[in-house]
């Protein structure tokens, strides 16, 4: 059945499809990028204070190479400056969270695009099937629903197709906004509870 209404859709039905194909590419690339990027945060936090206060920085950034996802690397980032002082550290962590922020977000546009164009081609197709409609209806001097059926018909596929499109790449947008939002909010949250420790640690060794 759908591959009947994809043959009398018309030539605009292929355009339609390889947006889809497109879209769905893209999807499956953030898809994998984002589950590599999770990580239990909380654990995480528990297992970086743990290891800054038993054995030490050296060993604290060990462990935030061998983790993946974005928290780890800002992590690293900012206790790879720890010897030059707090502020440092802040800094490091600001500049490591805008190129996080980078990657998490990297090929969303194409997602947008594909948003976009999808419904743009099936227009562009509906309009293609009603001027095929009308001349019809000129060619045959005859205005009957057989005459035009056909172009009414391819106008309605496209539009149709190119709007199941969209939305179906439209529902992966909103997956994967949200999961770098829960992200984001993992990176802002555990990036001020390690500056605060090694706030912590800091007054301890001047009270010594």
């Amino acid at each position: 059945m759908l591959v009947e209404y994809f043959v009398n859709g018309g030539p605009f039905m292929w355009p339609i499809l390889l947006s889809l194909v497109f879209g769905l590419a893209f999807a499956g690339e953030r898809f994998y990028s984002l589950i590599m990027s999770s990580i239990n945060a909380q654990k995480f936090f528990e297992d970086v204070n743990n290891t800054l206060d038993n054995e030490g920085v050296d060993a604290t950034l060990e462990l935030c190479e061998k983790t993946n996802g974005p928290v780890a690397e800002i992590f690293h980032a900012g206790l790879s400056r720890v010897h030059r002082g707090i502020i440092e550290v802040e800094k490091a962590i600001q500049n490591a969270g805008s190129i996080e922020m980078s990657f998490l977000e990297k090929n969303m546009i194409w997602l947008n695009a594909v948003i976009t164009i999808a419904p743009m081609l099936g227009f562009t197709g509906t309009v293609a099937g009603m001027v095929n409609a009308f001349d019809a209806i000129a060619a045959a001097d005859d205005i009957s629903p057989a005459v035009v059926a056909g172009g009414i018909s391819q106008a309605l596929l496209t539009t149709a197709f190119g709007l199941i499109v969209a939305m179906i790449i439209q529902i992966f947008q909103n997956i994967f906004v949200s999961r770098i939002d829960k992200l984001v909010l993992d990176m802002e949250e555990n990036s001020i509870k390690l500056v605060d420790h090694l706030y912590e640690m800091e007054v301890k060794k001047k009270k010594k």
